[in-house]
């Protein structure tokens, strides 16, 4: 079937008269235009501001190096603060021994038997507070130890814990 309708059609628009060209298939055109091209329209000037200038390549290399090196300090980070502990220390047992004091029982685990260790010892009052404290001196061994240590205390006692142990011996409790 032959193209029937063909033409032009005034149009009125923001940046300036426009005309529009009727096409065999109805469709409406740019003039001069294709069906595959696509039509760029001017934004208005002063509503977006201006258009930012890329990156230089060396600009986007450093910041992906950037990105990388601090991603790599976070892990490291992560790792040292939550990572697998050098010392283990587990509590076995507590028990009373009267209002002044608490016997407290542990184990300790180190990933070097062959260093010393200091382990702080605690014990708590009914309200939960701290009623004593104690640091305790775990000698270099083949292995696993059990050690004993005694908590004076302040108020009567209810309960013992390990705080925590340490490679950083105080020279007060080195006995060598």
């Amino acid at each position: 079937m032959p193209c029937s309708s063909s033409g032009t059609l005034p149009l009125k628009a923001r940046s300036g008269p426009a005309t529009l060209q009727l096409g065999c298939r109805g469709g409406l055109f740019p003039t001069g235009g294709r069906i595959t091209e696509v039509a760029r329209r001017e934004l208005p000037e002063g509503r977006y501001g201006t258009a930012r200038k890329p990156l230089p390549r060396w600009a986007r290399w450093s910041l992906l190096v950037a990105g990388i090196l601090a991603g790599a300090a976070v892990g490291w980070a992560g790792y040292a603060n939550f990572g697998s502990s050098p010392i283990a220390s587990d509590k076995l047992r507590y028990n009373a021994l009267g209002d002044d004091r608490m016997e407290v029982v542990f184990t300790v685990d180190r990933d070097q038997p062959e260093r010393p260790v200091v382990c702080v010892l605690r014990a708590l009052s009914l309200d939960g507070e701290e009623a004593g404290r104690r640091e305790v001196l775990v000698p270099a061994s083949d292995g696993g130890t059990v050690e004993t240590g005694v908590v004076r205390t302040s108020k009567p006692p209810v309960t013992g814990e390990v705080f925590g142990c340490s490679y950083e011996v105080p020279a007060y409790l080195n006995r060598e």
